[in-house]
């Protein structure tokens, strides 16, 4: 077989621009993961308007339950809770009454503050995934600083909430081109979990996506149904695969 040079050439000059663009795929380890809870607090859940408010507070509640779902460390925040910005609400306080709460008295920045600072790096874990309240500044600013320091971050789009859609999309701009993986709740249980047959698999999480996330829960709940008292009704015999 005879090479042309010249062709040669072009397929490795390819293959070498293939590789130098590819984008390295940063998947989250359990082991490696922390969740920070941030800000996400009674008073400062009416700020929210870029989601509806039903939906946000399942969200913010399906942010904290993903520690307990996958066995997290967590870390929680808060910004001058004596004031009107309020408490955690009691449901995320009850799941975790032993994990860290670093109640910051003046620190916008969650880590301005030499205790949330200490919290995290005690933890070990070096990919962090955050949701606070507001999107603009505290997840903002904690997540930017938290790069700027070498971690990995996450921030949960579901369950960050700020006043408009514009200043909410802004700062997701800001985070992504610093780094900071925008990723969805399904996104976060996915990657987490890898494989459906791994524990926490379809077992501990198809009922804690019931919960959180009903769309994917419903899915399991017609597929069961239909397994179990279902029947083919005329007409949908053709449409099933054998």
């Amino acid at each position: 077989m005879r090479f042309n040079i010249p062709t040669c050439l072009t397929v490795l000059a390819f293959i070498s621009t293939a590789h130098s663009t590819a984008v390295p795929f940063e998947r989250l380890q359990k082991n490696d993961t922390l969740l920070v809870i941030l800000d996400l607090q009674v008073g400062l859940f009416d700020l929210v308007r870029d989601f509806d408010a039903t939906l946000y507070r399942n969200s913010l509640l399906a942010h904290a339950a993903l520690g307990k779902l996958f066995d997290l460390p967590v870390v929680m925040t808060t910004s001058a809770q004596q004031g009107p910005n309020g408490p955690l609400p009691k449901e995320i306080l009850e799941m975790y009454p032993n994990a860290p709460l670093i109640k910051r008295q003046g620190e916008v920045d969650a880590w301005d503050n030499a205790n949330f600072r200490a919290a995290v790096k005690a933890s070990g874990k070096n990919q962090i995934v955050l949701a606070g309240i507001v999107t603009d500044v505290c997840t903002t600013f904690a997540a930017l600083s938290l790069r700027a320091e070498g971690y990995s971050v996450w921030a949960n789009v579901e369950a960050s909430g700020t006043t408009t859609h514009l200043i909410a999309d802004t700062a997701n701009l800001r985070m992504q081109a610093a780094g900071v993986q925008l990723v969805s709740m399904f996104s976060i249980v996915c990657d987490l979990m890898r494989d459906w047959r791994n524990v926490p698999g379809s077992a501990e999480v198809l009922p804690w996506l019931d919960q959180y996330l009903p769309a994917h829960g419903y899915v399991a709940r017609g597929h069961g149904a239909a397994i179990e008292a279902g029947t083919i009704i005329p007409g949908e015999g053709p449409l099933i695969a054998v």
